[in-house]
């Protein structure tokens, strides 16, 4: 399957790691397709950089090692392909909904609410429940 993860994953999964979120990562990298936006991307390295500053540079390196699909978040996506509390959160969802991803993983509440076809949206929890066992 095809699985995008949201930043707030991204920092987990390499700033703050441990056992669940590894196992997810690992299963992620081997039994499926991880992707990643240039709005995640973007987004976890400005946080990084304004949160934890002396995480950076092991940031970096940890993300330059991590195996996933690089896909590109309009700069303006247009509105309407589904409704969203937070306005900042749009692009990220519109990217996977575009990209035909199957699952989207989010620790943020905000995308609980939405109603898309594609992709599944899932606490990290959750889709290791559903897709763990693989």
């Amino acid at each position: 399957m095809r699985v995008m993860i949201d930043t707030n994953i991204l920092i987990s999964a390499l700033l703050f790691p441990g056992d669940r979120i590894n196992e997810l990562m690992h299963l992620l990298i081997t039994k499926h397709q991880l992707i990643l936006s240039s709005h995640v991307v973007e987004e976890f390295r400005n946080v990084t950089r304004r949160k934890f500053p002396d995480k950076v540079e092991i940031s970096e390196s940890l993300l330059e090692q991590l195996p996933y699909k690089f896909i590109f978040t309009s700069e303006k996506p247009p509105p309407g392909l589904f409704d969203i509390r937070d306005e900042s959160d749009y692009p990220v969802l519109y990217s996977a909904v575009i990209e035909k991803v199957d699952v989207f993983i989010t620790g943020d509440s905000d995308f609980k609410e939405v109603i898309v076809e594609k992709p599944e949206i899932l606490l990290p929890s959750k889709f290791l429940d559903k897709y763990g066992l693989l």
